[in-house]
């Protein structure tokens, strides 16, 4: 499966503010694998959030269905340096998780940044999310053993529920 990308414009904001909220944080009985509503309360964006990523250099890709336009997924990109850029907020539609569609995401991701110069990709995941972190390990990432702390206070990320969340590196080389 290839997943052609698409920057994101303006119009675009409300869907993806949408599809996180949803793939990231879900909805009490949502069984999704990847949602974090056991420790983190709250909205995972909201539009200030966004805009602010977005004007510190933060690339938003979509992917959309071909033949309804629906938002099924996004990614942020930034360039750290030439040769290195950070992945965030991968970001799968609930519907279509589990169907091979996030590899592909991820995938189409990578080759993005290749193509811009990238020899290696990073990315921060909350350290509690053992599945998740296992998923990235399956696909060649690996943890550097650095940790970063997690913004505890600022609620525009959500509200934590545990007091021991934190976030993990992962790295993966694409290129010598």
């Amino acid at each position: 499966m290839t997943i052609p990308l698409q920057p994101a414009k303006e119009t675009d904001f409300p869907a993806i503010i949408a599809i996180m909220n949803a793939a990231f944080r879900g909805a009490e009985g949502e069984q999704g694998w990847s949602v974090e509503l056991g420790f983190i309360t709250g909205e995972r964006i909201n539009e200030s959030l966004l805009r602010e990523e977005i004007s510190k250099g933060a690339l938003y890709l979509l992917a959309k269905d071909e033949v309804t336009s629906d938002l099924q997924g996004c990614v942020s990109l930034q360039a750290i340096s030439p040769e290195k850029w950070y992945l965030g907020s991968l970001t799968v539609g609930p519907a279509l998780q589990n169907t091979g569609f996030g590899r592909a995401l991820l995938s189409a991701a990578e080759e993005y940044t290749v193509k811009h110069g990238a020899r290696t990709i990073e990315m921060t995941v909350v350290n509690v999310r053992d599945t998740l972190i296992s998923w990235y390990e399956r696909r060649g990432y690996r943890q550097t053993g650095e940790t970063r702390p997690f913004p505890y206070g600022d609620h525009r990320y959500g509200t934590p529920t545990r007091s021991d969340l934190e976030f993990v590196v992962l790295e993966r080389h694409l290129r010598e």
